[in-house]
């Protein structure tokens, strides 16, 4: 596997990785709520679990089960919809002289987790695109060459979700009313998203 090769799919990826969704609705509440770090590194963990997933083979043989990729998408979705009801109950009010970061680091990993995880399109987006940039006359096996390019996905998340959760804390925390208006956006993000993939699998099962 080629840099050059590297570096194209590092292009796709980049793409894939500023284009607002799921995540970023994430990583913006949990800039809301000081929780940036666990929640961003619980979305990283569900993109580092896909590419192994496809690294393996399994990505492969889940495609291959009858409705197996149904009741994956409408999980995830679901659970999407039920962080973005939980948004909407709850938005976030960040005040200038609230220090206290808000709920425990292991629940935002968790959700974090979830959120990336149970998201078919991540792992669609995984099967679909990885095994195009590798090499079957590399020296590394294409097991292998899928796990660096995920890696190199991750790391272009990492740096993405960051900004966005810093940056929203950072913008917002001495506005509370744009950071509850923020907040209930993000969380009708998250339901619309999750309603729209229920819907499509549902239409094209």
């Amino acid at each position: 596997m080629s840099i050059a090769a590297v570096l194209a799919f590092w292009g796709v990826s980049a793409l894939f990785v500023i284009t607002p969704g799921a995540d970023w609705a994430y990583a913006i509440t949990a800039g809301l709520n000081r929780r940036v770090l666990p929640a961003v590194f619980g979305l990283l963990t569900g993109h580092v679990l896909a590419t192994l997933i496809v690294a393996a083979g399994v990505g492969t043989l889940v495609i291959s089960i009858p409705g197996a990729l149904t009741v994956l998408t409408i999980a995830g979705s679901l659970y999407l919809v039920w962080l973005g009801i939980g948004t909407l109950r709850h938005p976030s009010v960040v005040k200038a002289s609230d220090d206290a970061a808000t709920g425990s680091a292991w629940r935002w990993w968790l959700k974090g987790f979830g959120v990336s995880g149970l998201n078919p399109k991540v792992f669609l987006l995984f099967l679909a695109v990885l095994p195009l940039f590798t090499d079957a006359d590399a020296p590394w096996p294409p097991a292998v060459q899928i796990i660096v390019l995920g890696l190199v996905h991750v790391t272009s998340c990492a740096a993405m979700y960051l900004v966005v959760g810093y940056g929203a804390h950072r913008l917002l925390h001495a506005r509370p009313t744009a950071a509850r208006i923020v907040s209930r956006v993000s969380g009708i993000a998250m339901i619309a998203i999750g309603l729209f993939l229920v819907i499509e699998r549902l239409l094209h099962p």
